[in-house]
């Protein structure tokens, strides 16, 4: 199975060096020294990584047979791809790979519907999963412990517990709920005033 694990940015220095967006959690695996990757487009590769270095923050690579900075510029926007083990599982047991967590169906956890992870979004504060809804529209879960509660390769789903406002089925019913509340709250206090659940 080939896996995307990074995206050649611009040429760095006139050696060769280009920076790379890493999309892989694994770059000391993935993007080592020695290591053969396949390319989109295919007419770029395969690159052989000859060296790698950090550098404020950003990985820089040069790849064997490129030696200077038209040839690094060149490769500009091309995305490097691994082969890996379709059964191969990070080393870390809460962690996964974009590929398995791909068509997974996600649910709430009272058993709610909510559709199927159509893509895995790497932002730099966090990882989303851009969720298809049975309605055809989309919906962002952020992939934090906190919302996704289990993920269950062999039931192939994702559960999760999202707060009010997040997935607009249970937000409905929070407002609902909410509404109801301060009906009674407004009836209590003899108050009869407010929107309810404005904003939320």
């Amino acid at each position: 199975m080939q896996l995307v694990v990074a995206r050649v940015g611009r040429a760095h220095g006139i050696r060769g060096e280009v920076t790379v967006e890493v999309r892989t959690d694994e770059p000391e695996l993935r993007l080592a020294p020695g290591a053969v990757l396949a390319t989109d487009p295919a007419s770029a590769g395969p690159l052989t990584i000859e060296t790698g270095r950090v550098h404020s923050g950003r990985l820089l690579l040069r790849f064997a047979g490129v030696g200077d900075r038209t040839a690094a510029e060149a490769l500009r926007n091309t995305l490097l791809i691994a082969e890996i083990d379709p059964d191969e599982r990070p080393e870390d047991p809460d962690e996964y790979y974009d590929h398995q967590l791909m068509d997974l169906d996600v649910v709430t956890v009272d058993g709610a519907e909510v559709g199927r992870i159509t893509e895995i979004s790497h932002l730099p504060s966090q990882d989303l999963f851009v969720v298809e809804r049975p309605d055809g529209t989309e919906v962002m879960i952020p992939f934090v412990e906190e919302i996704v509660t289990e993920i269950d390769l062999a039931e192939q789903r994702a559960v999760i517990d999202p707060p009010p406002g997040l997935v607009d089925g249970h937000a409905e019913v929070a407002s609902a709920r909410d509404a109801a509340a301060e009906d009674d709250d407004a009836e209590d206090d003899d108050a009869g005033s407010g929107a309810p659940g404005a904003g939320a």
